[in-house]
């Protein structure tokens, strides 16, 4: 089955989320509550439609644009540009939703976070 996309935006309490394919909606203070108000909305509308299916979290794939990341996670975009040996000023281009990063600026960048959140998690504090 394909994973269905959702597309995640920060508000002003927390997050917001759609599903592109079925009109499920919802909200949540963190992302963990988000994934699961979202699973549960899409199998409210799901039994109610009639369609035989239930959705678990590997059936989504949660989106978010560039300036939501860095929103979310306010990380020092020079010292992450500098990281990942990117352009400063076309990182910030992106952040502020100026330009839209290629598919490859954009692997990079998704690389680069995806990198310093597995070093984080292999560290211990003393």
């Amino acid at each position: 089955m394909k994973k269905l996309v959702v597309k995640i935006e920060k508000t002003g309490t927390g997050f917001s989320a759609y599903c592109e394919k079925y009109p499920a909606f919802t909200t949540g203070k963190t992302l963990t509550e988000l994934s699961t108000n979202m699973i549960e909305s899409l199998n409210l509308y799901l039994e109610e439609e009639g369609k035989g299916r239930e959705v678990t979290a590997r059936d989504l794939d949660f989106q978010l644009d560039m300036s939501n990341l860095f929103e979310i996670f306010p990380i020092n975009v020079k010292a992450f540009s500098n990281r990942v040996g990117m352009n400063y000023t076309l990182l910030i281009q992106y952040v502020k939703g100026v330009k839209k990063p290629s598919p490859k600026q954009t692997e990079k960048i998704l690389e680069g976070m995806q990198a310093i959140g597995k070093e984080l998690s292999e560290i211990s504090l003393i």
